[in-house]
């Protein structure tokens, strides 16, 4: 079974999608209505801009989610999803592509839910780590440990075995970076992003995404939609509300979830949208499947 799966943010680069704008009529037209929607020429940005421009929260968001849902439907009849999935933002992307969502209301989600972060961002100084080589539990119990009232880390992605991203408050993150360091992850990595992704601390955000989510017209997907927050496939309109709502203070359970797919049948994942982030989680989750971008 062929799986479709559309990376998160932090996959941007300058540059990305103006092979699309140039030679593909549809891309052309999916831009342009993109640029209109949004009020400014996210287009610029994304074929011209400085990696600092692409870093705003208004422009990165928006603009991976593009790449991937015009990268997708560009393939014309050979997109094909038998199921989909999607790393965070990407699950947007999946949506989009899976036909629950039209393309105007997906990038309208996802522009939302871009500056509900950044409010939620700039509210409390908080940041994330990659930790690598720990046992899960281990990642879970030092975080529970370190963490009070006020100052909280928690594990926020489980990207793939041996990979885990935590986020949190800065002093936090900090202080389980270097007892995590102790407990003898390779490393503990701090990551370039501007808040608590996944955490508690978004709960500012998800308030405000839920009235949007809530006033938005979803369908009945023409596949399952695997998703971040129980690692398990949906066709559910409401149950797919619901997920893609508590995923903002929720982990992303990739792990589970490209496991999940395989259980049901994935043996050939296809990324859609810039880099190549998604491919290398797969191959380290299962070496079995075949994980490649768009040919």
């Amino acid at each position: 079974m062929k799986a479709f799966v559309f990376p998160g943010q932090g996959a941007q680069f300058s540059g990305m999608g103006k092979d699309l704008y140039e030679s593909k009529p549809l891309a052309k037209e999916l831009f342009e209505k993109a640029n209109e929607i949004l009020g400014f020429r996210i287009t610029d940005i994304m074929f011209e801009g400085t990696d600092e421009e692409l870093r705003q929260t208004k422009v990165t968001q928006p603009a991976v989610f593009l790449h991937s849902v015009i990268s997708a439907l560009c393939m014309g009849e050979d997109f094909k999803p038998e199921m989909v999935g999607g790393h965070s933002l990407g699950e947007f992307s999946a949506l989009v592509a899976s036909g629950c969502l039209n393309f105007e209301d997906g990038l309208k989600l996802v522009y939302k839910r871009a500056m509900a972060m950044q409010k939620a961002c700039e509210a409390a100084p908080s940041t994330m780590a990659a930790i690598i080589a720990l046992p899960d539990e281990t990642i879970e119990q030092i975080c529970k440990e370190v963490s009070s009232e006020g100052n909280i880390v928690v594990a926020a992605n489980y990207n793939c075995p041996g990979q885990v991203v935590i986020s949190g408050n800065i002093d936090a993150v900090n202080t389980a970076c270097e007892k995590l360091k102790e407990a003898g992850a390779k490393r503990a990595l701090p990551l370039k992003v501007g808040g608590a992704f996944h955490s508690p601390l978004m709960m500012m955000a998800q308030d405000e995404l839920a009235a949007a989510i809530e006033t938005t017209e979803f369908h009945t997907p023409k596949c399952p939609v695997y998703q971040n927050v129980d690692a398990k496939g949906h066709t559910n309109p409401e149950e797919i509300k619901s997920n893609l709502l508590k995923q903002l203070t929720s982990p992303v359970r990739w792990t589970n979830e490209v496991q999940n797919m395989i259980a049901d049948g994935a043996t050939d994942f296809t990324e859609c949208g810039p880099g190549k982030v998604l491919q290398g989680t797969i191959a380290k989750i299962n070496r079995d499947v075949t994980a490649h971008g768009i040919e």
